[in-house]
């Protein structure tokens, strides 16, 4: 069966999965990076589960576990007999998976580091035999300068609308972070209409080597950091993926996924 197609662009959720995720080229690098024939998908923080709905999409025999606290996001998941969707705590969920994805910065939920290490420890409980968790961050030098980012994007017939990044305020003493997403849009009547505050954050701004400390403290075997969702495509489909070991390689302002084994 295949997945449901997600509604016209008129809600924060359908304007967030526009401007922010990146669930196809996500999806792949997923099934890269875990390297063998990964059959579910669980997706933590899943909101309205478009990572979910791009890996249904990758395989017919794909299944899918979308987590979220919020049933509202969750009321706009993709409707497949492949997907569950679950109302809890991410904390809470018992649902066996081959890749555990937590992406758009989520473990900055956690604020301490205890906190952080519990989650760890239950997403690596849920992860069947040669299972990933997969995670992003965001640093850099202006990882902690409050500021005002704003896009033109556009929807899928082509008509604009402004994705806006605030980050409000920035404490480098704790790691704290809080972060704004707004939207403006066109409005039904012509005009524009600002969806404030769409999305709001207060996250603990994890660096990597603290992420990744706490992964071996909750038990994984391995760690590896990757700053691309993939490289070349060959012409079976094929993706590669490469961890990065040098520093180096990191764009000033970077976005990194790192994946525990």
């Amino acid at each position: 069966m295949p997945a449901a197609k997600p509604p016209a662009p008129s809600d924060r959720y359908t304007y967030y999965e526009l401007a922010v995720t990146n669930p196809g080229p996500l999806a792949r690098f997923l099934r890269a990076v875990h390297g063998r024939d990964p059959i579910v998908l669980g997706e933590d923080f899943s909101g309205a589960a478009a990572l979910c709905r791009a890996w249904l999409e990758s395989a017919r025999s794909a299944r899918a576990v979308a987590v979220d606290s919020d049933p509202a996001p969750l009321r706009h998941a993709p409707r497949s007999a492949r997907l569950q969707r679950v109302v809890a705590d991410v904390r809470a969920a018992n649902h066996p998976a081959d890749v555990i994805a937590a992406t758009n910065f989520p473990v900055g939920y956690w604020h301490t580091r205890a906190d952080l290490v519990a989650y760890l420890r239950h997403a690596r409980s849920r992860l069947n035999p040669d299972g990933i968790f997969v995670c992003d961050l965001y640093g850099g030098p202006d990882a902690m300068i409050p500021k005002v980012t704003t896009r033109k994007m556009y929807e899928k017939d082509g008509t604009p609308f402004w994705y806006v990044w605030e980050q409000r305020s920035a404490n480098p003493l704790t790691g704290r972070v809080m972060n704004a997403i707004h939207f403006r849009c066109p409005a039904a009547h012509g005009g524009v209409r600002h969806l404030k505050n769409a999305f709001t954050y207060d996250w603990r701004l994890w660096s990597i080597p603290e992420l990744r400390e706490a992964m071996t403290d909750a038990g994984f075997a391995t760690t590896e950091v990757h700053d691309r969702l993939g490289g070349a495509i060959d012409g079976d489909g094929t993706l590669y993926v490469r961890p990065i070991d040098d520093p180096a390689e990191l764009d000033e302002n970077y976005v990194v996924y790192v994946v525990a084994r």
